[in-house]
């Protein structure tokens, strides 16, 4: 799923949860999304602020677009169990530490003022540094969207940017009904299993409503 939508107007209600998702179209699928994150006012800030930042093909991304959508769905305040907010944009043309340094000083100036943790990375060089964090080889990523296709669930590759004139970019490559329905779904492409069960682990500690599938045999 990849699409972009116009902007909510000003006085669109917002539901406290979500219709079943499984059950809607495409396009009424975003809607709810878009409604539905746009209850976490720190996660707004972010794509404004970075969309300000004119990063090259950003995204933000993660556990603050998936979480968030759990907290709504399950009546917790939006913020809740959020570490951090991720900002992944793509730059093969300087891979350099220095080069992503400037980009986080810039991020750490933009987000300085808000009740969270904002990490911004390059993910043209996440291979440089991949395989001493976890313990695996990562090949070079092509674009942001190929990072995202390799998180360890299938349930995280979700990514949301602002476009220039306002409409909301979403790139879902494995679709909604496991985000709105609770389901942590593994995705052995990359990331070991123990990654996986661990993050898996702290999420339904966090949010025990949650189904957390076994990684395949």
């Amino acid at each position: 799923m990849y699409a972009g939508f116009p902007p909510r107007p000003p006085h669109e209600p917002r539901p406290r949860t979500p219709p079943p998702l499984a059950r809607l179209p495409l396009d009424a699928q975003l809607t709810a999304l878009r409604t539905t994150l746009s209850r976490n006012e720190v996660l707004l800030a972010v794509l404004e602020r970075t969309a300000a930042l004119a990063l090259p093909h950003w995204y933000v991304t993660a556990g603050c677009l998936f979480q968030t959508v759990w907290n709504v769905v399950t009546d917790r305040p939006p913020t809740h169990g959020i570490k951090d907010y991720d900002v992944f944009y793509y730059d093969d043309t300087d891979l350099s530490w220095e080069a992503e340094d400037a980009a986080i000083r810039g991020g750490r100036e933009a987000y300085g003022d808000l009740p969270a943790d904002v990490e911004i990375r390059n993910e043209a060089r996440v291979h440089l540094w991949y395989a001493d964090k976890f313990g695996v080889p990562c090949p070079p990523h092509d674009s942001v969207e190929s990072a995202i296709d390799s998180f360890a669930s299938t349930t995280c590759c979700l990514g949301v940017r602002l476009e220039p004139d306002g409409r909301w970019r979403v790139y879902a490559p494995h679709g909604l009904a496991d985000v709105f329905n609770l389901v942590v779904r593994p995705n052995p492409v990359l990331a070991p299993r123990e990654v996986y069960e661990a993050k898996a682990g702290r999420w339904a500690r966090e949010w025990p409503e949650l189904r957390v599938l076994e990684w395949p045999k």
